[in-house]
């Protein structure tokens, strides 16, 4: 017989509470300094969680995670113009990104739409110094 060991239902919430709190569009920080503030609290959560079997639950966090990172890039950005500058800058043809930038979807969808998820990809943000949640559970699990 094996057994398993497994998170209870409030430690998720706790985790994504704080995440939450750390990832608040209004909060004046820089990138770098919000991605610091996630890493010491996903760290140290991890640290305590490792030996359970975690591995599901948090992909899906670290997915919420990534496009609540976007959406705080989105809503830094301000302006439509702004915005428009920033897409071409990351890859996008001048008409897509003008429509894109004047797009009346809220910051939250255009976080988890083909806008930002093809804009600012993964590899970006790890380029910016984002770590994934699931990188550094694989790096520290028994």
């Amino acid at each position: 017989m094996q057994y398993q060991l497994v998170v209870e239902k409030s430690r998720w919430a706790t985790l994504k509470r704080k995440l939450r709190r750390v990832t608040k569009k209004t909060l004046p920080y820089s990138f770098s300094e919000r991605l610091q503030k996630l890493k010491v609290i996903y760290q140290g959560w991890i640290n305590n969680f490792r030996l359970g079997s975690i591995y599901t639950k948090l992909k899906k966090i670290d997915e919420w995670l990534r496009n609540r990172l976007r959406y705080c890039i989105w809503h830094d950005w301000k302006k439509p113009e702004r915005k428009r500058k920033n897409l071409i800058k990351l890859g996008i043809k001048q008409g897509q990104a003008y429509s894109w930038s004047r797009s009346r979807m809220g910051g939250w969808a255009i976080a988890q739409s083909p806008i930002l998820g093809t804009t600012i990809t993964l590899s970006r943000l790890r380029r910016k110094g984002y770590m994934s949640m699931i990188d550094y559970y694989s790096k520290v699990k028994l």
